[in-house]
């Protein structure tokens, strides 16, 4: 594997990498919790294409923010809070 030579080429290479998209959204579901491995984050960075992980990312925190609104507004409706 030849060295990034210019501006870009880093990123184009990194790019095209082939990690599945399975395993960068279980490499951002570890991250949101917080845990995780030296050597597990040392596999990430070498296998895992940086587009999966800006777009597992998005999801993730999508998601997180509809399970926080669906909990309170659950909390609210069933008058614990009230």
């Amino acid at each position: 594997m030849s060295l990034p030579t210019g501006p870009g080429d880093g990123l184009r290479a990194a790019a095209a990498r082939k990690g599945s998209f399975l395993g960068t959204m279980r490499a951002v579901a570890w991250s949101f919790l917080g845990i995780r491995k030296g050597k597990g984050y040392e596999q990430d960075v070498s296998q895992l294409n940086p587009v999966h992980v800006i777009i597992a990312g998005v999801i993730g925190a999508v998601l997180f923010v509809l399970t926080l609104v669906v909990l309170v507004r659950w909390i609210i409706g069933s008058g614990v809070a009230g």
